[in-house]
Parts: structure tokens; sequence; C-alpha cells
């Protein structure tokens, strides 16, 4: 089982961005998928988790309403639109199989929030 994460960079508040996750190793379409982060010093947190059946995704109270997560069965691929970033939202962000702790992790990719 691989990820590679894919979009992050530099914004300005109040920009966006667009997160790739690829993923390989198994059949995507039968997992429920989750996006994390890492900000510097804290630890890695879940921040949203998109369905199997009907792609639909929940979100912690701090990204809700700003991020909108969605996936691509037939390409593998997991997405996550990130609009009215904040200085809070600098982090690595990863993607992974819901609930499935043993998968290692991907290099994650790195978004900086930042005037």
């Amino acid at each position: 089982v691989q990820y590679a994460e894919s979009g992050g960079g530099l914004v300005h508040p109040g920009g966006s961005l667009r997160l790739s996750c690829t993923a390989s190793g198994f059949r995507f379409a039968g997992y429920i998928m989750s996006w994390y982060r890492q900000a510097p010093g804290k630890e890695r947190e879940l921040i949203a988790t998109t369905m199997d059946r009907d792609g639909t995704t929940r979100y912690i109270d701090a990204v809700r309403g700003r991020f909108a997560g969605s996936r691509d069965d037939a390409r593998s691929t997991l997405y996550l639109r990130m609009n009215s970033l904040k200085p809070e939202d600098t982090a690595v962000y990863y993607c992974k199989r819901a609930l499935y702790d043993s998968d290692t992790w991907g290099q994650g990719t790195q978004d900086t929030v930042s005037a």
C-alpha cells in the first residue's frame, strides 16, 4: 500500500489549494479514505473523511465550510479543495485509509499559509 500526496504550496491567507492523493496497492473504491494534517510542533490530526459508497465527506469543526473532499475511484485518487485558508492551516497534509493504522504514511504535501 502506498500513498502519494501532491498539490501543496505557499499561499496567502484567504487563498486556495487543491490537494491530491493517489493510492495504490488496494482496491481504492472499497475503502473509506481520510485526510490528516500535522502542524509544526503538533500531533497529526484527522481533518476529513470521505465515504466509499456515496462520496460524502465529514469534517472537523476547524475546516468545515472551507474545505471540500472528493474522490475519483477510477483514478484511485482522493482530493481536498481548501478555500479561505488561514495561517493555522499550515501543515503537512496526508491521506490514508480510515482505521488502517498499519498503513505506512506517504511523504505528505506541505501547505504554508503566510502573508
